[in-house]
């Protein structure tokens, strides 16, 4: 009968049990970094588009404060009774919107300036239609100014999508300014009637440069909402920008007519297309705000959304390959394999064990075959054996 040789365990080794921890530790590192540069990346960007919807607060404050030093400016110019509750309320929106997120822009010492010069203007100051031209003129140069600001600081003016960034140029670029000085040329035009013959020849060319200076920036904005329709994923961007684009667009022409063309425009044809160009800009600048934050909110919501499963993705690998390690330490060694030549080796073969004898085969014994056993070496019963037992 042929009995296999009995397997033997490999002791457990210390290098060996601790590679898959090392291999592990291997695969986890560079799964780490690319994590760890991923979440970075969407922090970055979501802390931008954070800071973006600030500076879309911002602007939604300034535009009555803008709409509103325009009009009281041309009431001034025109002598008419002039009014600043609006342009008081504006004033108080836009400080209640400064203290809240002025820390985040760095918003606070430009609109301390805009604010000192407003409130350094009563209205028995402003009785000369020249004086409320020119210091309202100032006021205005440094709300532009602080629409720069809150573009900077926020980082709209860097806006990696085509779409927000062309809407927040037009916003906070190309629509105040339009409006500013399309509100400036029609008083203007209203002082130059007013003006002495002599200063004639330099007030025309102050409306000359005027007219470039105010229809730029509104072809500019006409531009800017084109090329953010064209460049946009959004299907709701197109439907509600076109419509009050277009109204814009026939005010604006309107206006150029009024004023462009001629080398003395009509003062009140001017001001009654200034108007009407006035309130499509109302209406054009709420729904660009509208559509810019609500592009930022879905951006805001699509990087949530990745940081999220990029997170899951990172801890399932991370706890699949420290499984897989921990797996592979705990696991019993492997048992020894015979090499070759043991295998080749014939086995060992074992004696069988002698079968019993039975009782047919049993032969009587007689004493004389029967052999002394020494006393004190077995029981009495067996002092005797077989003769041929013993042999």
């Amino acid at each position: 009968m042929t009995v296999p040789a009995p397997r033997v365990r490999r002791r457990p080794s210390v290098p060996g049990r601790v590679l898959p921890l090392l291999l592990a530790l291997v695969l986890v590192a560079p799964l780490g970094l690319l994590f760890a540069l991923a979440e970075g990346n969407t922090a970055d960007d979501h802390d931008l588009a954070t800071r973006e919807r600030l500076g879309v607060r911002y602007l939604r404050a300034l535009g009555p404060l803008t709409d509103s030093l325009v009009e009281v400016q041309s009431t001034a110019v025109a002598q008419a009774p002039a009014s600043r509750a609006a342009l008081s309320a504006a004033i108080e929106e836009v400080a209640s919107v400064d203290d809240a997120v002025g820390d985040e822009l760095r918003t606070h010492d430009r609109w301390a300036g805009l604010r000192a010069k407003l409130d350094g203007m009563p209205e028995r100051e402003l009785t000369d239609p020249e004086a409320a031209y020119q210091a309202y003129g100032e006021a205005a140069d440094l709300l532009l100014a602080l629409y720069r600001k809150v573009r900077e600081s926020s980082g709209l003016i860097r806006d990696p999508q085509s779409d927000t960034f062309f809407l927040q140029d037009g916003i906070g670029g190309a629509l105040p300014t339009a409006t500013v000085l399309a509100g400036r040329l029609a008083d203007l035009v209203r002082l130059a009637a007013t003006r002495p013959a002599a200063e004639r020849t330099k007030t025309g060319i102050e409306l000359a440069e005027l007219r470039v200076a105010a229809f730029g920036p509104a072809n500019d904005l006409v531009a800017d909402l084109r090329a953010a329709v064209d460049s946009t994923e959004s299907a709701d961007l197109g439907a509600n920008v076109l419509t009050p684009l277009d109204t814009y667009q026939r005010s604006l022409e309107a206006f150029t007519a009024a004023g462009g063309g001629q080398a003395a425009p009509n003062p009140q044809q001017l001001t009654a297309a200034g108007i009407s160009a006035q309130a499509a800009a109302k209406q054009l600048r709420t729904v660009i705000l509208d559509q810019l934050d609500a592009l930022l909110t879905k951006r805001l919501d699509a990087l949530d959304r990745d940081r999220l499963l990029a997170r899951v993705a990172a801890g399932v690998a991370t706890a699949l390959l420290v499984g897989l390690a921990v797996t592979l330490f705990r696991r019993r060694p492997a048992e020894k394999r015979p090499t070759h030549a043991e295998a080749a080796r014939p086995p060992a073969v074992r004696p069988d064990p002698p079968a019993p004898a039975r009782d047919a085969d049993r032969l009587p014994v007689r004493d004389a075959d029967r052999l002394p056993v020494r006393a004190g070496t077995a029981p009495e019963a067996e002092r005797w054996r077989p003769f041929d037992a013993a042999h």
